[in-house]
């Protein structure tokens, strides 16, 4: 997939680049995005949770970024592959195998 990285080398978050890593994202964002429900279920307000919203944010482009650089080559196969099947995973397993070998869940 071409220009899936922006110039300063951070993966550009696509809907495909986000499906292809979205169990990585959910491993290691977990304590981020329970704060941010939990907030969000508290308070209806949205200004009140945009500090937890932000540190899903940061979590989520440092997971992308370092998923980049430790397996770019596999990373950008899937996410390639979700891109051009419009999301399914069903039409990406191959990709999604090399993958998780590559950088297997923390």
């Amino acid at each position: 997939m071409e220009g899936a990285v922006e110039a300063g080398g951070h993966p550009i978050p696509t809907s495909a680049v986000l499906m292809a890593s979205s169990k990585h994202i959910g491993s290691r964002c977990f304590s981020e995005n329970v704060a941010f429900l939990k907030c969000k279920k508290q308070d209806p307000n949205p200004e009140k949770c945009l500090d937890k919203g932000r540190e899903v944010t940061r979590c989520a482009l440092g997971l992308l970024k370092d998923l980049h650089q430790r397996c770019t080559k596999e990373m950008d196969a899937y996410a390639g592959c979700m891109y051009y099947n419009t999301n399914e995973f069903d039409l990406c397993r191959k990709e999604q195998q090399e993958f998780q070998k590559a950088c297997p869940l923390e």
